[in-house]
């Protein structure tokens, strides 16, 4: 009997990179990405009618696409999946991603090897973690943007949302969300690695050379190239997954160092962020530069 694949977890902040990591990973010949696939499994709420998850239970089955280029109906892997879904929506979450590995080790890699390494990436889920079985090698990857960058992304929304002090509650949301996921993983038992969305973007390969080192898988610069190469099977991710230019590299959107925001200024001067940052940020020894 086969060993079942690794299944790996990308979590974090969103808006910090997951679903190009995603893409990038699932570039490799021996890895399947699946987006957002924790989130799809999870057995909507009560008022949760109209969002995805529950609507792909039903009608948006014959509309969404996923990166396969299938609709969900159609797609090989969340086919079955979803069909299957519908009557076992009564399961946990850690069995339903059992299963999901399932179909997915049923499809053989580019090379007729079965996939070593399985990716979800819902970034701010942290049940599967802890409580998928101690047989199953689980790994997560803690992906964490850098704050100035960060801010520089969603600080207009906050401004425009009319919320008091909404720049400071918006660095502080970064502070705190990373903080609770730093902690929650190094509890969690099992192997998890920092990677900072800097690193990542801006020394591509390094990065990448890194993360397969880490997983046992033989280096591919096919991961370069996420939107040509790309096998992932996503149905729910940032909407870039379906935009050939922004998915053709991994590249930096530096536009943040130019702005004279007060708040991008002045983030790094509140020890307990600056510590933070660089801890999550830079532990790689990629980009000390940006320290």
């Amino acid at each position: 009997m086969s060993r079942p694949p690794t299944l790996l977890l990308i979590r974090g902040l969103g808006h910090s990179g997951t679903t190009i990591l995603d893409l990038a990973l699932g570039a490799h010949p021996l890895v399947m990405g699946l987006g957002e696939a924790a989130r799809i499994l999870k057995t909507p709420e009560p008022g949760e009618e109209q969002r995805g998850p529950a609507m792909l239970r039903g009608s948006q089955r014959q509309d969404r696409l996923c990166t396969c280029g299938a609709t969900a109906k159609d797609c090989p892997i969340w086919g079955p999946a979803l069909e299957w879904l519908v009557a076992h929506d009564h399961l946990s979450l850690p069995d339903k991603m059992q299963r999901l590995m399932q179909f997915s080790s049923a499809m053989p890699s580019a090379t007729g090897e079965p996939h070593r390494v399985i990716v979800d990436s819902f970034q701010d889920e942290l049940v599967l973690p802890q409580a998928m079985p101690d047989q199953l090698d689980v790994r997560v990857i803690h992906l964490v943007r850098d704050v100035r960058s960060w801010l520089h992304s969603r600080l207009k929304p906050a401004r425009a949302s009319a919320q008091p002090l909404s720049e400071l509650r918006t660095l502080l949301r970064w502070w705190y969300v990373n903080r609770k996921f730093d902690r929650a993983l190094q509890r969690c038992g099992r192997p998890v690695f920092r990677l900072g969305y800097e690193e990542l973007a801006l020394q591509p390969e390094r990065s990448l050379q890194l993360l397969c080192d880490w997983l046992a898988l033989p280096y591919s610069d096919q991961m370069l190239s996420p939107g040509a190469n790309s096998t992932s099977h996503i149905l729910s991710g940032n909407r870039m997954r379906f935009d050939p230019a922004r998915s053709r590299a991994i590249r930096y959107d530096a536009a943040w160092m130019a702005s004279n925001d007060w708040l991008l200024r002045t983030a790094l001067l509140i020890p307990a962020v600056a510590g933070l940052n660089r801890k999550l940020v830079y532990s790689n020894d990629v980009l000390q530069s940006f320290v």
